[in-house]
């Protein structure tokens, strides 16, 4: 399985806010992803691999954690360079990826291979250091590089009209 694009996908999304997040990780993506989970089960015929039970993705010094883990396989099977095509990618319960300086968080992830989106909802929270940023959804275009949080989330602040939430943000400048 290629997961390495999903990984790097959400790395990119801890970049998206502020000159304290310029530096980014770099992944080496010819490292081997190592995939523990309590069961996997495999439809053939809906194309979907299945992780369930205390699901960890490893990939050098990048984790992903989650209850579930749902690989979609792309129709048609093979992709042109001998590879198993995957579509999208689905995490779901306690979702947690961290590297050792960044980590973000949510309740389920999605990442769509073909239209290079990433989601990843419910109570958001995005953390690099001292730097956090809290909303209820994030929102990652890989092709164009934008990235958006929406507020709206439990972990939110409600707005004067009750309606929803906001965005929060802490970014702590850099000790010289």
């Amino acid at each position: 399985m290629r997961l390495t694009t999903f990984f790097l996908a959400a790395l990119a999304c801890l970049v998206f806010v502020s000159g304290a997040y310029a530096s980014g990780l770099k992944a080496d993506s010819k490292q081997p992803i190592d995939i523990t989970a309590d069961s996997l089960e495999v439809l053939q015929e809906q194309q979907v691999a299945i992780f369930t039970g205390n699901v960890l993705a490893v990939q050098g010094k990048m984790r992903l954690s989650a209850d579930t883990m749902k690989v979609h396989y792309k129709n048609g099977g093979e992709s042109k360079s001998g590879e198993q095509g995957i579509s999208k990618i689905e995490v779901i319960g306690k979702v947690y990826l961290s590297t050792p300086d960044e980590s973000a968080r949510g309740a389920k992830g999605n990442y769509d291979v073909d239209k290079e989106r990433l989601t990843l909802t419910e109570n958001v929270v995005l953390t690099r250091g001292e730097n956090i940023v809290k909303g209820a959804a994030l929102e990652y275009d890989l092709a164009s590089g934008r990235s958006r949080i929406i507020g709206g989330g439990v972990t939110a602040e409600p707005t004067e009209a009750g309606k929803g939430g906001r965005v929060k943000g802490r970014f702590v400048p850099e000790s010289k």
